[in-house]
């Protein structure tokens, strides 16, 4: 039913949650899992970030995949990672999609509502939107208003 699975992450409690799923789901259908990071930054754009600012971001990535690669590796379930730089978070992901013949995408979400929604944005509910694949979006557990 599924041969690949995209697990996009942030590193939070609610990826982290997100990912035991995607782990859980790879296993059973037996499919490549794919973890992405994407660096944001959003409408200003990577030459505005120069030398460490760019390099802390993307460290910041590289230590969100390295714990789904652990966690991954742990259960046995084959998976490529990538940290992508550019741009707004659900665009990267939605590009990681096309460019990948993901079958899946599962992501954590804050259950952010009303005016913290409103204000933070959310990247699940734009992948959700505009995703050509099922998106399974696993809630966090805490009542975030």
């Amino acid at each position: 039913m599924y041969e690949n699975i995209l697990i996009p992450t942030d590193g939070s409690e609610s990826a982290s949650k997100a990912v035991a799923e995607a782990i859980r789901l790879a296993d059973v259908f037996d499919a490549t899992l794919h973890t992405i990071y994407v660096v944001d930054l959003g409408e200003i754009g990577i030459e505005t970030y120069e030398g460490a600012v760019l390099n802390n971001l993307e460290e910041v990535g590289e230590n969100a995949v390295a714990k789904v690669l652990e966690q991954a590796a742990d259960a046995g379930v084959e998976v490529n990672s990538e940290v992508v730089t550019g741009g707004h978070p659900y665009r990267g992901i939605l590009d990681y999609v096309d460019d990948h013949d993901i079958d899946l995408i599962v992501m954590g979400t804050h259950g952010r509502r009303g005016l913290n929604r409103y204000l933070l944005g959310s990247v699940t509910e734009r992948v959700v939107r505009s995703a050509t694949v099922p998106v399974l979006t696993i809630r966090d557990g805490n009542n975030a208003t």
